[in-house]
């Protein structure tokens, strides 16, 4: 990977602060924490690392309701702990990546506290979607709009008198209110606040729900309701507070505050738009570099799926020059190596629904792991960008039995239990086998509590141990590196059996079998096999690097 537009061909690692090293001893992973265990990344091949949000936070939705943009919430330490660990991160050749939360802050922040003591009409509360209700009295909110983690996005305000008074919008959590981006002071501040992490030596920013900074003008009623999902993206409504056209004009801006900076600084958007086609007008060349293939991470065990969700993942990215970026697993996601194996038909593949301990069927947890393996192998061998999610590589199934009273996504609660959330992702990663925590802390009861099963996935457990997730990963990391498969490009290999696929990245072959038989692989020597193909059989559930 050359210095120079390292982020078209790059392999980031996403790091959960509050679950991936506990220093202190609290229960909550932290910065030291992560400082310690930079290391095992250099060694497992990574290029950069991710960092979740860190920044102050009363924690109400695991710091992304932030209340200051421009500190470390003591919870993960202080700035001399991040300049640390950013010092540290550069010296071992990682790129460090920020997550920046745009879209809305924490009801905690100073900026909010001040718009409702300003009250109706003020400058301090056209920051944020304050708007009058509907009904005689004003008594019905704004518009139609939910939550995206249940109930209604609009919350109304009691006046200091004691007389209702306006409503303010909220997209997630009734804590988060979402700023006005149309206004200019708004758009400064975060100028301001990209120039101070900066000016401290990030390379880039994840930006948080970058589709819904801008919504449409009156804000129109809006529901996502079955028939809208079960309409085609290509033809759905225009939904008027995610995608809308005027964020573009937002990161233009932002681009060009970059370009300051001296070396390759990166914008990564996250943004939940389908088709592929518009999702790519977030990376054309004035704008970002990099945007989450979501189409590509929530494709289920279905090969032919696969084969054309790739294809057009390529296509729209390329046709705007930028690379495709391809994620299986990230802290708002099921698990990979529990999600494959999951009913195809299953509404608990959603990131929201979750999975608990009353979810049925339950899925098979070695058929999910077999499945994660491959896709894994599948995915680093494409040209691009990836993205790992920490524990991965170590084949972490997603916690599902996370007693009720444990819970912490606010998810859970807004739908008083009906959705489990995201926490089963979320939960700390073993480390080592026998220590307490499984290494993740020397003391404290972890934030969410860590399954037995865990122990038998800990790192120390498969370091060096042939055929383990871990070194199947390592292998796959340092071939792609060696072979420099970010920067190819993909060939279909054709005739293969239906749910078989095959494709090249220059001298290299890749097939994975999603179908239920066995498939015969052509002459060739195996470099890399998520499971045993020695016989020259490619058994269900198992991918394969040739030469």
């Amino acid at each position: 990977m050359s210095e120079k537009e390292w982020w078209r061909s790059s392999v980031i690692y996403q790091i959960y602060p509050r679950s991936f090293a506990d220093a202190n001893g609290d229960g909550i992973g932290d910065l030291a924490g992560i400082t310690s265990r930079l290391p095992k990344l250099k060694e497992l091949g990574v290029d950069a690392i991710w960092l979740s949000p860190f920044m102050t936070s009363p924690q109400k939705d695991a710091g992304y309701d932030v209340a200051n943009y421009c500190d470390v919430d003591p919870l993960f330490g202080t700035l001399a702990d991040f300049d640390n660990l950013e010092s540290t991160a550069h010296n071992l050749g990682l790129k460090v990546i920020v997550d920046l939360v745009p879209n809305h802050c924490s009801s905690e922040h100073p900026w909010f506290v001040e718009a409702l003591a300003a009250g109706e009409g003020s400058e301090e509360r056209a920051r944020f979607m304050f708007r009058e209700g509907k009904g005689e009295n004003g008594e019905l909110p704004p518009n139609n709009w939910e939550s995206v983690f249940g109930g209604p996005a609009w919350t109304r305000r009691t006046n200091p008198d004691g007389t209702p008074g306006q409503w303010y919008l909220h997209l997630f959590d009734s804590s988060q209110p979402d700023f006005d981006w149309t206004n200019r002071w708004v758009r400064d501040r975060f100028l301001e606040i990209l120039r101070f992490w900066l000016d401290r030596g990030v390379d880039g920013f994840r930006v948080d729900v970058a589709h819904g900074l801008s919504k449409a003008p009156g804000l129109p009623d809006f529901r996502r309701d079955e028939d809208y999902w079960n309409t085609p993206a290509e033809v759905r409504p225009d939904n008027p507070y995610f995608g809308h056209e005027g964020v573009h004009e937002i990161y233009r801006e932002w681009h060009q505050l970059l370009e300051e900076y001296p070396g390759e600084r990166i914008l990564c958007a996250e943004a939940f738009v389908e088709p592929l086609t518009k999702m790519a007008l977030w990376v054309r060349s004035d704008e970002m570099q990099q945007a989450f293939n979501f189409p590509f991470l929530v494709t289920r065990w279905n090969g032919e799926q696969m084969r054309q969700v790739i294809k057009d993942s390529i296509s729209a990215f390329h046709a705007v020059g930028a690379p495709s970026t391809w994620v299986l697993s990230n802290h708002d996601q099921i698990r990979h190596a529990t999600r494959l194996a999951l009913d195809p038909n299953a509404k608990t593949a959603d990131r929201i629904t979750g999975i608990g301990p009353l979810t049925e069927p339950k899925p098979d947890n070695a058929l999910g792991l077999a499945r994660g393996r491959a896709a894994s192998a599948m995915m680093l061998a494409l040209p691009g960008v990836t993205y790992m999610y920490q524990g991965e590589e170590l084949g972490l199934p997603e916690a599902m039995d996370i007693p009720d009273d444990k819970r912490q996504d606010p998810t859970f609660f807004r739908t008083a239990g009906q959705s489990y959330g995201r926490d089963g992702c979320r939960v700390p990663i073993p480390w080592e086998a026998e220590a307490t925590n499984y290494g993740f802390g020397p003391a404290g009861e972890p934030w969410l509590p860590q399954p037995a099963v865990y122990r038998d996935f800990a790192r120390d457990l498969q370091e060096g141990v042939p055929g383990s997730t871990l070194e199947l990963y390592k292998a796959a990391l340092a071939i792609r590196k060696e072979r420099a498969l970010g920067d190819g490009s993909l060939e279909w290999i054709e005739g293969t059996p239906e749910n078989v696929l095959g494709f090249r990245n220059g001298d290299l072959t890749v097939f994975i079998n999603y179908s239920k038989d066995n498939f015969v692989l052509p002459d060739g020597d195996i470099i890399l096999d998520s499971a045993d193909s020695s016989s020259g059989v490619l058994t269900p559930a198992s991918a394969v690097w040739m030469v």
